[in-house]
């Protein structure tokens, strides 16, 4: 660890808190969301259409955020995000309070502004860390998504029921996480981008970068892993409900899969360091996959458990190796245009997986269990893509990677 890294460490420290305390609203919103909207939606297969909406919004403001952060700094992009979702809980919150499930809908598209700002935690990690500490800094900032799922859905818990209409005290609480972000991120210290020099070098065009070898697996990869997450665990609050199960046996679920998906973060780091990017993202593949088999199994409690934790392991190992490889691969120059794109396809694929959650959980076969199975099924075809991609990568000489 170098001189430079004292500067990262207290980036890392002030990403870390902004993680537990304002990531905290999204394991709060995809515990509820699906349940508020379909209570509120005119047709059960649109119950999971509000956190689509909320992936949306993530996906059309990847790219514009990442374009503000690289002219105005992160700092500036990260407390648009929060007013993004203070304004997402309110629309949502008036949503609840009129019944309106378009409004309802229309809250989740604005929360999608903070779930996409809150994607560049990681590349903010790595910006001042030396090569040796950038893959633990950014595994040390998901790492903080630890206390975030332990403080989420015990929020969720103390809050649903807490006022005469059903989740408005959640969305409430979520307006005043995302107050305090304004005061975490005043501590952070990301040198301002320096503004291009006419005639300098601005690095490789969108449509190289994304043609490099490397570059479209690490892509693949984040995408593939994030958004069969996405799609598992969209359902599963319905699904856990749907089999006779509390409330807060959901919660308690989703809890144990957010916790799966940050607690490795703290040896993440030292794991792909020893063994490289690919193998690692492999492995996440691999769990990814053991997820949906446990999940198909049946229909108990720790069926639930099992598969949602193992979800976030497989998440975490393929999602952070993937970001990790990206970071390696692009310059200072290319950053913004490649961090945007990428996180566009990623939230692109997510859109895509949490539209297809609902109908498939609702709307497959004449039962519950019918289209839980329909859910994890979904999942085979995208995990052969990405395997095939990394192997692909694999065999490929070095020199044209």
């Amino acid at each position: 660890m170098t001189d430079q890294d004292s500067l990262a460490r207290r980036n890392v420290y002030v990403l870390v808190a902004s993680q537990a305390v304002l990531g905290a609203q999204l394991p709060m919103m995809f515990i509820i969301a699906g349940l508020a909207g379909q209570s509120l939606a005119p047709n059960p297969c649109w119950a999971t259409l509000p956190i689509s909406a909320m992936v949306i919004g993530s996906m059309l403001t990847a790219t514009p955020i990442s374009a503000f952060m690289a002219r105005y700094g992160r700092r500036a992009g990260f407390i648009v995000g929060t007013l993004g979702g203070t304004l997402g809980a309110a629309i949502s919150a008036a949503g609840l309070l009129y019944s309106s499930f378009a409004l309802f809908v229309l809250g989740g598209l604005f929360s999608g502004i903070y779930m996409s700002a809150q994607g560049f935690y990681r590349f903010a990690a790595a910006d001042t860390a030396s090569d040796a500490f950038r893959p633990k800094a950014i595994s040390w900032v998901m790492a903080g998504g630890l206390l975030s799922a332990i403080v989420g859905p015990e929020l969720v818990k103390l809050t649903n029921d807490a006022m005469v209409v059903p989740f408005l005290g959640t969305y409430l609480t979520v307006i005043a996480l995302n107050f305090c972000g304004v005061f975490l991120f005043a501590l952070l210290r990301i040198p301002k981008p320096v503004a291009a020099i006419h005639g300098a070098d601005q690095g490789r065009s969108r449509g190289v970068l994304i043609r490099t070898p490397a570059i479209a697996v690490a892509v693949i990869v984040a995408t593939v892993s994030y958004a069969l997450m996405n799609l598992v665990m969209t359902s599963s609050p319905l699904a856990v409900v749907g089999c006779g199960y509390l409330k807060s046996d959901a919660a308690n679920v989703v809890m144990g899969h957010v916790l799966a998906m940050y607690a490795p973060s703290f040896v993440t780091g030292h794991i792909i360091a020893r063994f490289g990017t690919q193998r690692v993202m492999a492995v996440g593949l691999v769990i990814l996959a053991a997820a949906g088999a446990v999940a198909m199994a049946g229909i108990d409690l720790f069926n639930f458990f099992a598969a949602l934790m193992l979800l976030g392991f497989g998440w975490n190992f393929a999602f952070i190796g993937a970001t990790t490889m990206l970071t390696t691969l692009i310059t200072p120059a290319e950053r913004g245009r490649m961090q945007g794109m990428n996180d566009l396809i990623v939230f692109g694929g997510v859109t895509m997986a949490s539209f297809s959650s609902g109908g498939l959980m609702n709307c497959s076969g004449s039962s519950v269990q019918a289209g839980w199975q329909a859910v994890n099924m979904a999942m085979l075809p995208f995990l052969v893509l990405a395997g095939g991609a990394l192997i692909w990568l694999a065999l490929r000489p070095k020199e044209t990677r």
